[in-house]
């Protein structure tokens, strides 16, 4: 009967890190969460963060249930493993986009404040507008195993740890700005590209070099 509370914890455990890797590259969003970091404050920033993550659910769902009608093709061991090992293909190459994207200024800025709704709306208008981050949630899912069938009972739980996955990146990230908001220079996020992608990268290889192993 303890399998049931460690399936949930474990599934937990992976939202938060699905959650986390989708947020952390500096794209769009992450530059205009740091521009209204800079000129507004903390909060505005981290509302425009929390936008983008609600909208990433949306998507995270959406990848979820699409995957949930091939289930029963994708569950067979072999499928899986090449699943795996496709994901972990996907998740290098997108390192190796965020090691080397150089984020331009966003132009959603505005000159007034404007109230907190309206900064999340836009953020959540700015993530919404680029559906090829469903492409990022396949090779998640695939790589972690987030969609497991002894899981489906606690798939709320794993979406809900999503958010708030990527709502600890953009709380963080809000906060670490504002702290050096005197020191901070735009180029700095190219810096921030970089770590993440060399992170990204080499849990990536660390996952093929594994998973090819039981191929081999």
């Amino acid at each position: 009967m303890w399998i049931y509370p460690f399936n949930t914890i474990a599934l937990i455990l992976k939202g938060l890190i699905v959650g986390i890797i989708a947020s952390a590259p500096m794209g769009p969003v992450g530059v205009l969460v740091v521009q209204r970091t800079l000129n507004k404050g903390r909060w505005y920033g981290f509302v425009t963060g929390l936008g983008a993550a609600l909208s990433d659910i949306i998507y995270a769902v959406i990848t979820g249930l699409g995957m949930t009608f091939v289930m029963d093709f994708i569950e067979r061991p072999r499928t899986m493993l090449y699943l795996k090992i496709g994901g972990s293909v996907m998740l290098f190459f997108f390192g190796l986009f965020t090691f080397f994207v150089k984020p331009t200024p966003s132009h959603h800025t505005s000159h007034g404040r404007g109230t907190l709704l309206h900064n999340m709306f836009t953020g959540f208008l700015v993530t919404l507008s680029n559906p090829l981050i469903i492409f990022l949630f396949v090779a998640l899912f695939a790589r972690f195993e987030f969609l497991d069938r002894s899981n489906r009972f606690e798939l709320p739980f794993g979406y809900l740890a999503i958010l708030v996955g990527a709502c600890l990146w953009w709380f963080t990230l809000s906060g670490a700005i504002d702290k050096v908001r005197a020191r901070f220079r735009m180029q700095n996020i190219v810096r921030v590209n970089r770590f993440i992608g060399v992170v990204v990268m080499l849990a990536s290889v660390v996952g093929l070099v594994y998973f090819c192993y039981y191929i081999l």
